[in-house]
């Protein structure tokens, strides 16, 4: 099993652990507020926690709802709107070269939570598949999150 030092990590794992709640509709809360980018009328922009890439945001609903056409024509509009100035702030703030945008929607679609639907917004850059992901199975996030939401919020 590889392993790379990240001990910033501990307090999000511990949350983790903790929380057995939708991740999403705690973001919403106080003790959520923690990953909180930007909220909106209909949505909330997140930092994932277990990022594949650094800058790997998630914008989704604010209401709990799993699935694309649960959403009302509001909540479509805004959360495109979200998703549109999610990438604009990274986009400002990591310059990368390109982005994967997408959803996994239901669990044979890879979602890891099914409840809440979410959209991911991936920073991408050329060359940053590199050796450790192919050979060590361990990939590299090079900036902590605390870091990364400052910069985030005040490009805002």
């Amino acid at each position: 099993m590889s392993r790379l030092w990240a001990p910033w990590r501990i307090r999000y794992i511990r949350m983790a652990k903790k929380e057995k709640k939708c991740i999403f509709c705690l973001a919403k809360s106080a003790k959520g507020k923690e990953r909180v980018v930007f909220r909106t009328k209909h949505s909330i922009c997140v930092l994932n926690i277990f990022p594949y890439n650094n800058g790997h945001l998630m914008v989704s609903p604010l209401r709990h709802t799993g699935d694309l056409d649960a959403l009302t024509e509001k909540e479509g509009v805004d959360i495109l709107k979200s998703i549109i100035r999610a990438k604009k702030l990274l986009k400002k703030t990591l310059k990368p070269d390109g982005f994967n945008i997408g959803a996994n929607i239901g669990k044979a679609a890879g979602a890891g939570i099914t409840g809440h639907l979410h959209i991911h917004i991936v920073p991408r850059w050329i060359g940053d598949t590199n050796f450790m992901p192919v050979v060590n199975s361990t990939k590299i996030i090079s900036q902590s999150l605390d870091e990364l939401l400052i910069k985030l919020r005040h490009a805002d």
